[in-house]
Formats: structure tokens, C-alpha cells, sequence
């Protein structure tokens, strides 16, 4: 594993934005002047056009670098079908074993750690963070494995208390470092009152991990993030810590 910074966003679910706010995240760094790469190891439903597959997640991770690189770089392991990973590779005939997942991720980390590629990575994961990713392996193994900080998203309306804890306590549970949840508007508003008390619920629940942002449905978040130097991506991305294999096994799952 080389030492080169980064920041795993993970979701409470399917949906709530992962995507919205890793490109966000990766145009505003950019944009700052930093060199940034974009990671998402596994992605899953395809779209066709003129023939061929073509990945969205995969393409606006590209888009907010702003410059061209291997698809292959960014998402290294892909399926056509909409379902969790292990069950597209299952429907495809290649059943997914967690092995081929990190030794794909680090191949692609070891690419951008290259000479003039990245000085740190924002690292997209896939649906929540307990989503199966391969076979009898989450997406919460792969964070372990990787052992970069968590950001969290999670919806704005109703349900994301209850979402929000139990990801931040399955974090917690298998020794992961929580850099701060987002509440973003990944649908148009259905109730006002609901969107208006649960950051204040929600930051009563949890502790020392931050509240760090509310992103309204539809708005410019590469704008929005941009104004605020106070959220200090590149701060809050870390190196992986020295954690024996034996230390990582003895880590709850």
C-alpha cells in the first residue's frame, strides 16, 4: 500500500449522492491547484450508448478532474447489471472474490501515486457502507483494507438519523476514522420541517464526528464547496496508518 493520501466517501444507502459529491469534491481541489485523482473501484450498471457500455459514475469522476486519464484508472472492475457487485458478477459468469477487488484497488492507488498523477485521492465507494462488494466481503472490508478516513453521505429528509448512526457505529466498530458526514439534497425537498431540525437532531448523535455540510438538491456543490475553505478536503484526506494484517483481522466485521 503506498502512503498516498485519501478520502473514502461512503453513503448510508443507495441514491443519497455519492457521486454528486466525490465529483463536488474533486473539481473543488482542482480547482484550488491540487493534483487530485479520482477512484471508484467497482461500479455496477451501465448505460448504452451508440453500442457501447459506458459507466455515469465513472464519467463524472472523469469530468471533474478536468483532464483525461484510463477508465481502467478510475474504475477498474465493472458490471452491466444495477445490482450490488457480487451479484452482477454472479449474473455475468465471474463470480467476484474480494482478493481480485483490492488487488485491483491497489493496482489503480499504486497508478495514481505514479510520478505526476496524484498527491491525494477522493475514493468512491459503492451504495452503503455494509453493500456487499464481493463475495462474503462489504465495502466496509475494502475501507478497512484501505484504511483512508470515511465521509459519510447521507440524505437530507426523513430516515437519515437512524441511516446516519448505525454508519457512523459500523465505522467505529471496525476501528475506521469518520472525517465528517454530509446531508445532501440528492431529491427535491418533500418536507421543509423534516430537512430543518434533523442537522441539529443529528449533530446531538453524533459526538465528536462533524456535521460538515447541507447541500440543497440542485445547486452547483462545486461552487458551493468552493466558498466554504473551512471543509479543507485535502486536510481532511489522510495516508493509510500502520495496521499489521493481523491487527486488521482481529477488526470486527
Amino acid at each position: 500500500m503506498t502512503g498516498l493520501r485519501g478520502l473514502l466517501v461512503t453513503g448510508t444507502d443507495t441514491g443519497v449522492g455519492k457521486t454528486r459529491v466525490s465529483s463536488a469534491i474533486v473539481a473543488t481541489l482542482v480547482a484550488q491547484g491540487e493534483r487530485v485523482g479520482a477512484l471508484k473501484p467497482v461500479a455496477s450498471g451501465a448505460d448504452r450508448v451508440e453500442g457501447h457500455l459506458r459507466w455515469d459514475d465513472t464519467e463524472r469522476l472523469i469530468a471533474a478532474l478536468g483532464r483525461d486519464v484510463p477508465r481502467d484508472r478510475v474504475t477498474p472492475i465493472t458490471f452491466e447489471a444495477p445490482l450490488a457487485p457480487p451479484v452482477a458478477a454472479r449474473l455475468a459468469g465471474e463470480p467476484l472474490g474480494f482478493d481480485h477487488v483490492l488487488e485491483a484497488t491497489r493496482k489503480a492507488i499504486a497508478w495514481w501515486a505514479g510520478p505526476g498523477q496524484a498527491e491525494l485521492l477522493i475514493v468512491e465507494g459503492v451504495g452503503g457502507l455494509l453493500c456487499p462488494i464481493a463475495e462474503g466481503a462489504t465495502l466496509a472490508d475494502l475501507a478497512v483494507a484501505l484504511d483512508y478516513p470515511l465521509l459519510i453521505v447521507a440524505r437530507r429528509g426523513l430516515g437519515t438519523i437512524n441511516h446516519t448512526i448505525l454508519t457512523v457505529e459500523a465505522a467505529r466498530s471496525r476501528g475506521l476514522r469518520v472525517a465528517g458526514v454530509v446531508l445532501n439534497g440528492s431529491e427535491p425537498t418533500a418536507d421543509p420541517l423534516v430537512e430543518e431540525t434533523n442537522p441539529i437532531e443529528l449533530s446531538k448523535w453524533l459526538g465528536e464526528v462533524p456535521l460538515l455540510a447541507e447541500l440543497p438538491h440542485g445547486s452547483d456543490l462545486t461552487a458551493l464547496l468552493g466558498g466554504r475553505p473551512d471543509l479543507n478536503w485535502k486536510g481532511r484526506a489522510a495516508a493509510p496508518r500502520i495496521v499489521s494484517e493481523d491487527a486488521r483481522r482481529s477488526i470486527p466485521r
